[in-house]
């Protein structure tokens, strides 16, 4: 299958916030359902860092690599007898108005463009990772320190099942839906140490969300990272 987009995606960072699956309703693409662990509902900030990017195998030069901040939750597909895990973007930030223009307008995605930036410390036993995106004046931040010692997701964790969606599907209106997959193998995570959040969701994500300011993350997690390919076949999916 044919890569529409090949790249390095680093220090991945979860922060994952037990939800109430109502709010989450308006925003679920026809033909696919909220997927639980445990019987719970989670959606994610995500934070991380796009490398080498390349478009149909070509890099693109200057805007290649980048910060991108997301908002996501979890879906799953059910397919006669397959079941496809996935997940549907809320909002995707990064820096390059050039590449939100490309992938919203080759695939009706939701990028948004802000400034971005980050700061990595390395440490001996220890590392720190920084990312930043300004919205309304005001830097929003995701910050953590972990352990650079890297650790296989136990089978069966929250962990594994937050990193472990395969498919991302695309709500282009109310009776259309697009499905894609993602590959890479599974990621090494590491032990986190501490974390700080600052994120306004309301003026970020819209009121939907603003009950996250006030709701602390149930779990954050972050992994290593791998080579990263989306096919550029896009499903449509016949409802």
């Amino acid at each position: 299958m044919a890569l529409f987009l090949k790249a390095d995606w680093e220090n991945i960072i979860m922060a994952n916030y037990e939800i109430d699956p109502q709010i989450l309703i308006p925003y679920v693409p026809k033909g696919v359902e909220i997927d639980l662990f445990e019987d719970k509902c989670y959606i994610s900030l995500v934070g991380f860092m796009f490398k080498n990017t390349q478009l149909f195998n070509v890099p693109i030069p200057w805007f290649g690599t980048f910060e991108e901040i997301n908002l996501r939750f979890y879906v799953v597909r059910k397919e006669g007898n397959q079941i496809k895990r996935g997940v549907v973007f809320i909002n995707e930030t990064i820096p390059y108005p050039i590449v939100a223009w490309v992938a919203n307008k080759l695939y009706n995605e939701h990028y948004t463009v802000v400034p971005t930036k980050h700061e990595q410390i390395l440490g001996t036993d220890s590392n720190q990772i920084k990312f930043e995106w300004l919205v309304d004046s005001k830097w929003n931040s995701i910050d953590v320190q972990y352990s650079n010692k890297s650790k296989t997701m136990k089978s069966n964790s929250l962990e594994k099942f937050i990193y472990e969606h395969y498919y991302g599907y695309t709500k282009v209106s109310d009776k259309k839906t697009e499905e894609y997959k993602l590959q890479h193998p599974s990621w090494k995570t590491h032990t986190l140490l501490n974390y700080e959040i600052d994120c306004d969701f309301q003026v970020m994500y819209g009121q939907d969300f603003a009950i996250l300011n006030e709701t602390k993350p149930a779990a954050v997690f972050i992994a290593k990272g791998s080579k990263v390919g989306i096919e550029w076949k896009r499903n449509q999916l016949k409802l």
